[in-house]
């Protein structure tokens, strides 16, 4: 069989295509495989953390969470100003609106398939900025920063706080980062750097 230039570019072409349509689709299946298993931390809930983080010793955490405003983050979606802002802005309800739960429930923002123990009325729990404990919540893996990083704890940098103080929020104040830290901070006293 003899093929003329004109047919074997017309092959060659339509052969290079498939070759970069199955590449594609395999850089395609890595990306999602990857994406999918990078997530697989679950999220716990604070009544979790609190088994840990409730002692004067080590530096009663949850209490301190309990009384910080991130704990009724999701109560402040059902004020006056967040239903006067709803009406305005054609949201039926802030407190089933997505685009407000994103930062105003850690149980909502986990979605469904991480949550483990969460519970919806926490607002923003630890694991919002601490990242979903399942991994790292023992004690023995706790004790070391580095095994618990690698089993999702996150040390909250200025741009996790970012992700929901910017100017996408409606009641949007200056946002100091140094300052709203340093009201927050809840180290604990018994740890060793």
């Amino acid at each position: 069989m003899h093929i003329n230039h004109f047919e074997y570019f017309i092959i060659r072409n339509q052969i290079i295509m498939i070759l970069k349509k199955n590449l594609m689709l395999v850089c395609l299946s890595l990306f999602l495989a990857s994406s999918l298993s990078a997530q697989t931390f679950k999220y716990i809930g604070a009544d979790k953390c609190k088994t840990c983080h409730n002692k004067p010793a080590t530096g009663d955490q949850y209490k301190k969470w309990l009384n910080d405003p991130h704990a009724k983050a999701l109560k402040t979606l059902s004020s006056q100003a967040s239903l006067d802002y709803a009406k305005k802005n054609g949201i039926a309800d802030p407190a089933k609106e997505p685009k407000c739960l994103k930062c105003h429930s850690t149980f909502e923002k986990a979605g469904a398939k991480l949550r483990g123990g969460i519970l919806a009325e926490e607002g923003v729990s630890c694991e919002s900025c601490h990242g979903p404990g399942s991994s790292y919540k023992s004690p023995s893996i706790m004790k070391n920063k580095e095994q618990a990083m690698a089993n999702g704890l996150i040390l909250p940098d200025k741009s996790v706080c970012l992700g929901c103080h910017n100017k996408e929020n409606p009641f949007h104040k200056e946002f100091n980062f140094e300052a709203s830290v340093a009201k927050i901070t809840h180290p604990n006293p018994a740890a060793k750097n």
